[in-house]
């Protein structure tokens, strides 16, 4: 029979792995749990600044969720590839892209790469099967182009003087602030893996 010290120690353990995908919860706030969400409403801010329309945020399913789903064109600068890819340019220019986006919201200086670590192939193989299923449920969109990407979000505190703000992202380093934390898409990665 464990003893009452050990049970103690394994259930500090358990909580303490537990961590939510967010890496800001240690931050003093009371909406520490919702960062991630406020890392999503930037990324999706940012992509309809970009001419994306977000057609999904938070799609679930048996397999997992994807954070946002996204419709919209690349620009030319975007697209690259020589006389070989004629043909996928001339298809991507008839239909838009259809984007699954993966948002890690994380503090500087974290242990998993700004988030893009926590990517592991058996994530993409889960966002791959949810993508899979979304397809099924929108025939309309299963010919569309379809690329998974990667947001990565950076949180910290802000300053105690800083007034809180709506979310605004003008640019891709033009920070946001949210209740004491502020927020910037450090990096978004296009077609950060394939199936």
């Amino acid at each position: 029979m464990p003893s009452r010290e050990s049970s103690k120690l394994n259930s500090t353990r358990k909580r303490d792995r537990a961590a939510p995908d967010a890496d800001c919860n240690s931050l003093p706030s009371p909406n520490a749990r919702n960062i991630g969400t406020l890392g999503e409403n930037l990324v999706a801010e940012w992509l309809q600044q970009q001419g994306w329309e977000i057609l999904h945020r938070q799609y679930h399913c048996r397999w997992g969720e994807i954070d946002i789903i996204a419709l919209g064109t690349d620009t030319d600068s975007e697209i690259q590839g020589g006389q070989e890819n004629s043909q996928l340019l001339i298809a991507a220019e008839r239909l838009p892209t259809l984007a699954f986006v993966e948002v890690k919201t994380r503090r500087p200086g974290n242990w998993d790469a700004g988030g893009m670590l926590a990517v592991s192939t058996a994530k993409q193989t889960k966002l791959w099967q949810t993508a899979e299923i979304f397809l099924s449920n929108r025939p309309d969109l299963a010919n569309n182009p379809c690329r998974f990407d990667v947001a990565l979000v950076r949180c910290q505190a802000a300053r105690p003087n800083t007034q809180p703000t709506l979310l605004s992202t003008e640019g891709k380093s033009q920070p946001a602030l949210a209740v004491s934390y502020s927020l910037a898409l450090q990096e978004y990665i296009r077609s950060a893996f394939t199936s």
